[in-house]
């Protein structure tokens, strides 16, 4: 019984072992098709061809190209530490890039408050309009209700820049009285097993939330290519426009875009950590925040900060 147990276990793991490198081999060729197929999934014309996009973006099929050209990736930085560096540079300035023309919503939000209770308490106005020659006119309940797209903005453009900025939350318990490369293992360890399976999941997850805000016949998860192929003889566009109320924000299907944005950039902010981590680990503290562009006030402005306290 025994025996027979662990032959099983074995042609488990054999299976299972099979399956993933026949996955990632066929990543490859899934991928040049697509290339060189680009009619296929481009053309929104076609609708078999947004249902290809539907299917294949929170496909397996999907996953393992992303995967294997991270391991690629991955794999050639091993061997050129500085193409890694480039890498971990490029992903960094995307994340601060985008963080820092997002966080201009916040901005953007407090002024359009701002105008909002100039407009309700004090002129009495019951629409906003903006335009030149020909005005575009939306109530006032819209302008309030689109306020939430620009908090939402923030939250899913600017976390991975938070992220490099260091301004997340972190349990320091057992993180801040460890070692240099301690610190890195753990970092390696929560890119890998929390962040990206947790990316994945979301937007697997936030992917089929989003379509089906989008087109009819609704796409599910569970169907397959041919299923949807079948579908889209039916197809037709049927972007969400139903608000909370009736003349307030009617554009929701944006907030599941940003869902979708959010799972990204938090992926790509984890193989960045991955790698920053790994050549950190492997080049000593000397390496630690090698060009790590993060945000600071002026000397000036710390000079003046620094006199306030010390008056106090």
């Amino acid at each position: 019984m025994d025996e027979a147990n662990t032959t099983g276990v074995l042609g488990g793991l054999l299976d299972a072992v099979t399956w993933l490198v026949t996955q990632i081999a066929m990543a490859f060729y899934n991928l040049g098709y697509a290339i060189t197929h680009p009619q296929l999934w481009l053309d929104w014309s076609n609708p078999e061809a947004v249902m290809r996009v539907v299917y294949y973006g929170g496909s397996v099929e999907f996953f393992f190209v992303v995967f294997t050209t991270v391991l690629v990736l991955t794999a050639i930085g091993i061997w050129r530490n500085a193409f890694l560096w480039g890498g971990v540079i490029a992903l960094e300035g995307f994340a601060n890039a985008l963080g820092r023309v997002a966080a201009w919503a916040g901005l953007i939000m407090v002024l359009q408050q701002v105008i909002i209770v100039f407009m309700q308490r004090i002129f009495a106005a019951s629409e906003i309009s903006l335009g030149f020659g020909t005005a575009v006119s939306f109530d006032v309940s819209w302008w309030s209700e689109e306020l939430k797209l620009y908090n939402a903005m923030i939250v899913a453009l600017c976390v991975s820049y938070t992220f490099v900025q260091h301004g997340h939350v972190r349990v320091d318990l057992f993180y801040s009285p460890a070692r240099f490369r301690t610190k890195k293992i753990i970092d390696i360890f929560g890119a890998l097993f929390f962040m990206m399976p947790i990316a994945v999941i979301t937007w697997m997850y936030g992917w089929f939330f989003l379509w089906r805000h989008l087109v009819t016949p609704k796409p599910s998860a569970s169907e397959g290519l041919d299923r949807l192929l079948m579908k889209a003889r039916a197809f037709r566009w049927n972007v969400e426009t139903i608000g909370f109320s009736p003349n307030g924000f009617n554009a929701y299907f944006l907030f599941k875009v940003l869902l979708v944005a959010f799972a990204g950039l938090v992926f790509l902010q984890a193989v960045a950590l991955l790698w920053r981590s790994y050549l950190e680990f492997r080049e000593g503290e000397e390496s630690e925040a090698r060009y790590l562009d993060r945000d600071s006030l002026s000397d000036t402005t710390t000079e003046s900060a620094e006199h306030v306290l010390e008056t106090r």
